[in-house]
């Protein structure tokens, strides 16, 4: 059974922001029968952008200083982008968007409630860990869509900001007060199961399938790794 937890040795030197690099493309599963059919994969898809989008908001509101302010509402007009490019695809396929995202409104505001965190640097750390797993994920099960759509859905989800805006800020604020790191690296840790639930959820027959199908743990191990690097480069353990 895939742990979902890595266990990594406790760092004692101070977090360091490592150098900005290319991101490394996401390894697509064959996902076959376990890929939902296309209007729920884009309802569910199209709604965690439109979350992640409010919580993009909900940091930029509460940030501390107006250069976070400014530098969030790039994140944050990306990833609304993103929604709405996703809703384009809905209605292509003669469907009205919030009919079609309803289904999953309510257990994504549940995970949206649960994981927000308590503080400025919670939520950006929920920021940056939700998106990048959940967009990591969409972008490998929509391989097995058809018709052209997975290629735009992988195209729409890959799309980032030239610079990692939450990424950067939160390093900064790491190397400002080195006694963030442990309790960030704790929710983080939290947020990984909360996040992975999420990602099992958009499968067919979901419910009906035990805690990891082995045809599906090469992709959950990609999102492990993925994440372990997003926090190595904050210096946080995984």
């Amino acid at each position: 059974m895939m742990k979902w937890f890595p266990q990594g040795r406790r760092r004692t030197e101070a977090p360091r922001r490592q150098p900005r690099v290319a991101a490394v493309a996401t390894t697509k599963v064959e996902f076959g029968e376990l890929t939902p059919e296309t209007l729920p994969f884009l309802g569910q898809a199209a709604y965690i952008q439109l979350e992640l989008f409010e919580n993009l908001a909900r940091a930029m509101a509460t940030a501390p200083t107006l250069a976070d302010k400014a530098s969030l509402s790039t994140a944050a007009r990306f990833t609304l982008r993103k929604h709405h490019r996703l809703a384009e695809e809905i209605r292509a396929l003669d469907e009205e968007p919030a009919l079609v995202m309803a289904p999953f409104a309510p257990a994504i505001d549940a995970f949206r409630a649960a994981t927000t965190g308590a503080t400025w640097h919670e939520l950006m750390i929920t920021n940056l860990i939700t998106a990048g797993m959940l967009d990591d994920f969409f972008i490998s099960l929509s391989g097995s869509l058809p018709d052209g759509v997975g290629s735009r859905v992988a195209a729409i989800l890959s799309r980032r900001p030239r610079t990692d805006v939450v990424a950067d800020a939160l390093a900064a604020a790491i190397v400002a007060d080195p006694q963030l790191a442990s309790p960030l690296a704790m929710w983080g840790r939290r947020l990984v199961g909360d996040t992975l639930l999420v990602a099992r959820s958009a499968l067919r027959d979901a419910n009906a399938r035990g805690p990891v199908d082995q045809s599906i743990e090469p992709a959950f191990t990609d999102l492990i790794a993925a994440h372990t690097r997003r926090m190595d480069s904050l210096g946080l353990t995984a």
